[in-house]
């Protein structure tokens, strides 16, 4: 499928403000003496919608994990992309749910809350054409003053770009959205014009980052959000989205030839022990495909050796246990 972008394309979407204000290389690159620009960029959306694959690529690396698993994301992940005399500081967020009340989920719940209320952008994420009760819930936390745009996520999967025509009028009448974004998170000159979109709503102010930072996020919290992802990767739907992981060692070294070594231990915390042989596989076959897979991505993303050790251990209820979901790094 076509980008859509300012081409034939176009007509079939209605003008109803879509991306106006894209420059022909969709983003301003800035010169020596432009004024700075730094704003905070908020990324909500019901769960599994692709907040997070939109994220990575507008980072340009990977820095919040993905899957099919609802509510992958549980923290608030600040991703850092400075171009020209711009600097976008994005925050993925939880998907706000309101199917299970527990601890767990009150907490994520609570860290969409915060983010969607001190930011000077939206992006509101939903699949092109449709919109459903849970994306009308994320939809009413909104803030009135705070511009919000409409990202209709996955324009690959619409099959005929005319049926969403109808779709977008319906949806400015249940917000007054800037624009409307119609996009695939997957495509890159999408992306690009998402920047250039999103720069005009930034205000005149100096960088909050420095120009390579990527994400606040340390390294030993995306090894535990890496594991995290093999983990639901290798076991589906089988394994309750309450497991989560814990690093218990996280330790830099220098190796023979003098580079880079990191030796990283974490558990992971199931509730019930039927979980747990789940998580073991037959002779342990499914932990190491977890460990293996986790610690090739660590190195790509280290850039350096990395000894892995992976241990499971059973924790009842924790999810609903407000004291030891603070403890596992919950806000």
């Amino acid at each position: 499928m076509k980008n859509t972008t300012n081409s034939e394309a176009d007509n079939d979407l209605p003008k109803l403000g879509i991306a106006p204000k894209v420059s022909e290389t969709g983003v301003s690159g800035g010169s020596a003496d432009a004024a700075r620009r730094c704003g905070l960029i908020a990324i909500v959306g019901k769960p599994n919608v692709g907040k997070s694959t939109l994220l990575n690529a507008l980072v340009g690396q990977k820095i919040s994990i993905t899957s099919r698993k609802a509510q992958t994301t549980r923290h608030r992940i600040t991703g850092i992309t400075t171009r020209g005399a711009t600097q976008f500081v994005f925050v993925d967020t939880p998907g706000f749910q309101t199917l299970h009340n527990t601890a767990l989920n009150k907490s994520l719940n609570k860290t969409v809350l915060g983010a969607v209320g001190d930011v000077d952008l939206v992006l509101f994420v939903v699949e092109a054409g449709s919109f459903t009760p849970a994306d009308e819930r994320v939809l009413a936390l909104l803030k009135s003053g705070v511009p919000a745009l409409l990202i209709a996520n996955k324009l690959d999967t619409v099959h005929r770009r005319a049926d969403v025509a109808p779709w977008l009028q319906s949806m400015q009448a249940r917000h007054p959205f800037a624009e409307f974004v119609p996009m695939s998170a997957k495509n890159a000159k999408d992306v690009e014009r998402l920047f250039g979109i999103c720069e005009t709503y930034l205000p005149e102010q100096e960088w909050s980052y420095g120009e390579d930072e990527l994400t606040d996020r340390s390294e030993k919290f995306l090894a535990s959000e890496i594991v995290r992802e093999k983990l639901f990767r290798f076991t589906g739907d089988e394994l309750p989205y309450t497991s989560t992981v814990m690093i218990d060692k996280f330790e830099d070294e220098i190796g023979r030839n003098k580079s880079r070594l990191a030796r990283i231990a974490a558990t992971i915390v199931v509730e019930r022990d039927n979980h747990k042989a789940m998580v073991i596989g037959e002779k342990g076959e499914r932990l190491k495909r977890i460990g293996t897979e986790a610690r090739q991505e660590l190195e790509r993303l280290m850039d350096c050796k990395v000894f892995l050790e992976l241990w499971v251990k059973v924790r009842s209820g924790w999810a609903d246990d407000e004291a030891r979901v603070r403890s596992f790094g919950y806000e």
